[in-house]
């Protein structure tokens, strides 16, 4: 090809391409729409292979059993604290000086040593403070007045009556074979019981010395325990516990229930049927609707009119200070006096002299 042809080819050529206008973005316009499909693919296969664990791992979701709570932290019950009762400050060296009053207005009258010495001390109303005394093998105070009955182990058929105002001493003539007086709850009467060979029964010997002997036949059921006559507490009856059966595998006797008896004639009035034998006079509440009781085993409150146990107490040696108050001396310890309801709660404590700790001690209201 000539030169002058391959010029002329070269600008025809030029002037066709200047005459063609160029497409704006389509490169990028390319690059975009590759992009967006690379996206979708991806998008795609990630939702199919979503879809796939899915279906392969819900059977077992939905399978598996429901994973147990975890473990509560035990919780401690919360127990009602029982209160503690009021302590009242021991007594000082001079007790003696002056009356001992226990919780729930009561008086301690006579303390007196077990062991048979007749060492003592009396409680002189009149005086309002207490002396030693050893001059006497048993002293018992009246529960009012100045009165103490005495016993005299060199005079055993008789009962002596100690005034405290004059410091005389009136002897009667009792009988044989008698245990030690029971004051009646006036302070009126004595009450011994006695066990003479040709009979069993009961004495009452009135201030003036006049004595009436009650001999007790059979009552059905044998006597229990000791068989001792107690007053109740009005004072118009005695009671005398009796037994279902003689015991000997239990320190006392299966009780059946308790013979009242007339304190005027010694006939049998009513059987009270309860599981024990009440201690005395004080043992009976003061509508005498419920008493306390020495059960086969252990001390019990029971109804009168049922015989039902309403529940049980630390010591059947109890005084009834109001319907619902109960005195007693602990059975443990230092033996304080304690004032308690009648489920054996103790409210208040009373320490007693050191003095009197192992002393027989008796108490009468103020």
């Amino acid at each position: 090809m000539s030169t002058s042809l391959d010029e002329t080819l070269r600008t025809a050529v030029r002037d066709l391409a200047s005459d063609a206008a160029p497409a704006p973005d389509l490169a990028s316009r390319a690059l975009g729409r590759g992009r967006r499909l690379r996206r979708r693919r991806r998008i795609g296969t990630t939702v199919a292979a979503l879809v796939a664990v899915v279906a392969v791992t819900l059977p077992f979701v939905l399978l598996r059993p429901r994973p147990a709570p975890p473990p509560t932290t035990p919780t401690t019950p919360r127990l009602s604290a029982t209160p503690s009762p009021a302590l009242r400050a021991a007594p000082g060296p001079d007790w003696a000086e002056r009356p001992l009053v226990l919780p729930g207005d009561w008086v301690v009258t006579r303390a007196q040593t077990a062991d048979g010495s007749g060492s003592g001390f009396l409680l002189d109303r009149g005086r309002g403070r207490y002396f030693a005394t050893d001059r006497y093998d048993g002293i018992f105070p009246a529960p009012t007045g100045s009165l103490v009955a005495v016993r005299d182990d060199g005079r055993p058929r008789e009962i002596g009556l100690f005034d405290l105002a004059t410091g005389k001493t009136r002897w009667y003539e009792v009988g044989r074979a008698l245990t030690a007086p029971r004051w009646s709850p006036d302070g009126r009467r004595l009450l011994f019981t006695t066990r003479q060979v040709d009979h069993f029964g009961f004495v009452v010997l009135d201030l003036d010395g006049t004595r009436k002997t009650h001999p007790v036949g059979e009552l059905g059921w044998p006597c229990a325990d000791r068989c001792e006559f107690t007053w109740t507490r009005s004072g118009r009856e005695v009671a005398l516990a009796l037994s279902k059966q003689k015991s000997e595998a239990w320190p006392r006797d299966l009780p059946k229930g308790v013979q009242l008896l007339s304190a005027d004639d010694g006939r049998p009035t009513r059987l009270i049927d309860m599981p024990g034998t009440p201690v005395g006079p004080n043992a009976w509440s003061p509508d005498g609707t419920l008493v306390v009781v020495q059960g086969q085993q252990e001390p019990l409150l029971v109804e009168t009119t049922t015989g039902r146990v309403v529940n049980p107490l630390p010591t059947a040696d109890v005084a009834w200070v109001t319907a619902d108050r109960l005195l007693y001396r602990r059975p443990l310890g230092a033996r304080d006096f304690v004032l308690a309801d009648t489920t054996g709660r103790e409210l208040v404590r009373q320490p007693l002299p050191r003095q009197l700790v192992s002393f027989e001690l008796t108490i009468v209201p103020r």
